[in-house]
């Protein structure tokens, strides 16, 4: 991960893409110089009030639930018979601050992604920028050089609440600027103080309130969620090119994607997914076919196909023709179509996966706006405690420039992630519904039963695809349950009400890669019955063209003998079938899709008969997750 881009703090300007620029691209960092001048403001102001005596919480107070106990002027313990063999460097109000992070830093789990803990380097020291923490510059500029030499402080993923804000894993990072706890360091883990000298940095002893303007806020949850949100983003482009795709190889109907369709109701996510999956169509000759034209499958036989081009085909197509005396009351339709029973059902409208698409996509896509503005806001704020207001000048005591509230609270984060979180199975199980329609020959309108051809009944096709994205939905159904709503007071009821958050927008960022293999499956599937439906239509196509009505006239059940009376009517409505069919150059999906269905068969081949599907569920799994498909389509 390299890259020579620089992205500008100053406290205020910090976008969600260049946040990834910096976690996923390996962008590193510089401080704002007009605004490191506010930083040392505050930082000054604080010394000042301390060596005028000023009682101030959390730098000569306790913290928490110690907040009524004043700092004295020395050690208690230096009057220990004997002297004290504990002895700190520096002052009481310096052994502070190095106890918060090394008491605190005790999560447990695997460690972060180096995504996610980049993540929260930049977010901790964007929001410190503000110059309301009181840290000073050099402990600023220390912190940005620990990013920007690519060490990654070890986080372990579980211990923080949300509130007051996320201690515990703040700790960890900054546990290894004062030298202490492991980091990793080119690919190596290793302790903080041996990461720190490889890449020539120093260790640094911590300030008046730095340990808190270092462990306490939000950046955990930011993080996670941040990062969560920008990999949502794309499977939601991904849905929607899935749902394009399962549409084309179901011939379906376009009218309920429709724009004065959506006009209607016009929900931002909603009319956004319809007008997508329109221009993932277009070009498409599959789409609000004639219900007569698509033949159903039958299984291959020997004396199936006359030409050598079609003999290779391992499938036969079919019709049914109805009766003249078996359309009564039916009479405008078939004025319409032509009396032939195929693959298509007689019917106007698809299954709600389909045809509600738009309304359940653009529900998800609302749900990760609403995210998504609420996560913007809060890269750029102050979420440590108290707060410090030094050009308020006016104030007659200490508590008016140094103030303590709520900003570390997460729940504005986690609530956010609580409706995501919910969003999430919504759009994994409308795509395993979408699966499960191609693979169940009661409703897949004509395609082989599980997508494969299964003359020997050796064959289970796509079977067990469908169990495992029914598994994956079933699991991210159950972590759905959202974790904001259930607080577990900490500190001795200090701190009793607390937040959850960054369970919260953990959850959020594992459940996405469930999602992005639920839509990997599901593309996989569609591709198989794609190519199906493509060639049963093409080999319609062929045959017509050939302009012999009686060779596909064969293809028809339920055809009357030549001395019936309705066989005139029957050879008529053939032709015409035949001439239908021969009218389209060629049967296809749209442009966007035909490349997206390209680039996955540049990397798994269409299934002819059962073979192991290991390796090809891994290889649609690694497509999706990193975005080739989409960016082809």
């Amino acid at each position: 991960m390299t890259s020579h881009e620089f992205i500008t703090l100053d406290g205020s300007s910090l976008t969600r893409k260049q946040l990834v620029a910096v976690a996923r691209g390996g962008a590193s960092v510089e401080l704002d110089p007009n605004q490191l001048a506010r930083v040392q403001r505050a930082a000054d102001f604080l010394a000042d009030k301390v060596s005028c005596g000023e009682p101030t919480y959390g730098v000569t107070t306790g913290f928490g639930s110690n907040a009524d106990k004043l700092l004295g002027a020395h050690r208690l313990r230096d009057e220990l018979p004997g002297g004290n063999p504990h002895q700190p460097e520096g002052t009481l109000l310096d052994e502070l601050q190095h106890n918060l992070i090394i008491t605190h830093a005790v999560c447990v789990g695997k460690p972060f992604a180096e995504d996610v803990v980049r993540a929260m380097l930049v977010i901790r020291i964007n929001t410190l920028m503000r110059g309301h923490s009181g840290i000073r510059v050099s402990t600023l500029q220390a912190l940005t050089a620990m990013l920007n030499a690519s060490i990654v402080p070890v986080v372990p993923e579980k211990g923080s609440v949300g509130a007051s804000g996320d201690l515990a894993p703040l700790s960890h990072l900054a546990i290894v600027l004062l030298g202490g706890g492991e980091a990793f360091y080119r690919g190596e883990r290793m302790p903080g103080a041996e990461a720190l000298k490889r890449a020539g940095l120093e260790p640094i002893r911590l300030s008046f309130k730095e340990g808190l303007a270092l462990n306490n806020g939000t950046a955990q949850m930011l993080a996670t969620g941040a990062l969560a949100l920008d990999t949502l983003e794309r499977l939601l482009d991904t849905a929607d090119l899935a749902a394009a795709m399962t549409l084309d190889a179901f011939a379906g109907r376009s009218g309920a994607l429709r724009e004065e369709v959506h006009a209607l109701r016009p929900h931002p996510g909603q009319v956004e997914a319809a007008a997508r999956v329109r221009d993932l169509l277009e070009g498409s000759t599959l789409i609000d076919i004639p219900y007569h034209l698509v033949p159903r499958f039958r299984q291959w036989a020997a004396d199936a196909w006359s030409t050598p081009e079609d003999q290779a085909l391992s499938f036969d197509i079919g019709w049914e023709w109805v009766p003249a005396n078996q359309r009564h009351g039916r009479e405008a339709f078939y004025n319409r179509f032509l009396p032939f029973k195929g693959g298509k059902k007689h019917q106007p409208q698809d299954a709600y996966s389909l045809r509600c698409m738009p309304q359940v996509h653009g529900a998800v896509r609302d749900a990760w706006a609403q995210a998504c503005r609420v996560f913007d806001i809060e890269l750029n704020a102050v979420t440590d405690n108290p707060l410090i207001f030094p050009d308020n000048e006016a104030a007659q005591f200490i508590e008016e420039q140094v103030i303590s509230a709520g900003h570390f609270h997460g729940m504005p984060l986690a609530l956010a992630m609580s409706y995501v979180k919910a969003a999430i199975p919504v759009l994994a199980s409308i795509s395993e519904r979408r699966l499960n329609k191609l693979v169940d020959p009661a409703t897949n309108d004509g395609l082989p039963a599980f997508l494969t051809g299964n003359e020997d009944a050796t064959d289970s096709g796509f079977m067990i695809v469908q169990y495992t994205a029914a598994a994956l939905v079933n699991d991210l159904a159950t972590r759905a349950h959202p974790a904001s709503v259930y607080s577990v007071p900490t500190s001795a009821n200090a701190e009793d009400h607390v937040s959850m958050g960054a369970n919260e927008a953990r959850h959020v960022l594992d459940m996405c890669e469930d999602l992005g293999h639920v839509l990997a499956l599901e593309l996989y599937t569609a591709a198989q019955a794609l190519d199906y439906r493509q060639e049963m239509l093409n080999a319609a196509r062929r045959l017509a063209a050939r302009g012999d009505w009686r060779a596909l006239a064969a293809k028809i059940t339920n055809a009357p003998r030549e001395d019936s009376p309705h066989h005139v009517q029957f050879v008529a409505e053939v032709k015409a079938l035949t001439a239908a069919l021969a009218e389209v150059g060629d049967y296809h999906a749209g442009a966007a899709v035909r490349r997206a269905h390209e680039r996955l068969r540049q990397h798994i081949g269409f299934m002819h008969r059962d073979r192991a599907m290991d390796g090809d569920v891994r290889t649609v799994c690694e497509l999706i997750a990193r975005g080739a498909v989409l960016d082809a389509a």
